[in-house]
């Protein structure tokens, strides 16, 4: 019976060792390319004007687990959505957590949801109201590499809240007063594991 139970005990500290090996804290940093709620009619501005929706993040992270691995990120964003008016520039803090998995070598996927909060925004010489929702919530969807302490990834990040923001005493035609804040991008990362 001690035999039996002396086995099961290294059995599962060894499983759990094993396991935790990919574990860590980090930080990361990188660009975005955001549509604010219309990506898709932006793409195709994007080749006439690249910069006009460019921004960009960093933050720290941490992860659990490593075949199959649980990361929470706390991650300070700055976006920047072009109009014929102006640009439409968002602060905000990004809570992401998400559950990956290793599909072969240092390739793995990973999703989850993201909650959003909204610290500041701003339109060329345009004074805003208040925004319906400084929190919302969305989803990311990615994949990455993982090489050693460094890390790159490509993830697609959309806003599901409904959250518009409101222009005050404006002269803005094609934005109707509104402009939906939801975010809606494409986000390539690096990260350093310490």
């Amino acid at each position: 019976m001690r035999k039996t139970l002396l086995i099961l005990v290294v059995a599962l500290v060894s499983t759990t060792a094993f396991s935790q090996a990919g574990s860590g804290f980090g930080f990361k940093g990188g660009l975005n390319y955001s549509g604010n709620g219309d990506y898709f009619n932006s793409v195709a501005d994007a080749f006439e004007n690249p910069d006009r929706n460019a921004g960009f993040h960093f933050g720290i992270y941490g992860k659990l687990g490593n075949k199959i691995y649980l990361r929470p990120e706390l991650v300070y964003t700055n976006t920047s959505s072009g109009y014929e008016q102006g640009d439409l520039k968002i602060q905000k803090l990004d809570v992401p957590v998400l559950v990956g998995i290793k599909v072969v070598g240092p390739l793995h996927v990973f999703a989850g949801p993201a909650f959003q909060y909204i610290l500041d925004t701003e339109f060329d010489g345009v004074s805003i109201g208040d925004i319906e929702n400084d929190f919302s919530v969305g989803a990311n969807l990615g994949i990455g590499v993982n090489l050693g302490k460094f890390g790159i990834d490509l993830r697609y990040e959309r806003g599901f809240t409904e959250n518009e923001l409101n222009f005050i005493n404006s002269n803005i035609v094609n934005v109707n007063d509104r402009v939906d804040t939801r975010p809606d991008q494409l986000i390539l990362s690096l990260s350093l594991q310490l």
